[in-house]
């Protein structure tokens, strides 16, 4: 199989196994502890475990994206934002 048409490094391979790793811990969460309990959060909204990890995973493309846009690579100082982004939505959204 040749996958040397697409960009396959590390970043992109370790992108992709913390997707999977996550939604792996979310759905052992789910099982272990059903329903989650949704909450009303900041933003007006009420959302589930489910939400929230949507929410962070899509807002950190988008901070990702702006970063690249504006100030190029390295990409850390990003990454140091989609975290704190992340842990803020899974705390007050």
């Amino acid at each position: 199989m040749d996958l040397s048409w697409m960009a396959w490094t590390w970043p992109t391979a370790g992108f992709f196994i913390f997707i999977l790793t996550a939604l792996i811990i979310m759905g052992v969460w789910e099982w272990r502890s059903p329903g989650g309990g949704p909450r009303h959060g900041i933003l007006g909204l009420d959302t589930t475990r489910g939400d929230r990890l949507f929410i962070s995973i899509l807002g950190s493309a988008f901070i990702f994206l702006a970063w690249l846009a504006v100030m190029g690579t390295p990409l850390w100082g990003a990454l140091a934002i989609s975290i704190a982004f992340g842990i803020s939505v899974f705390r007050w959204v």
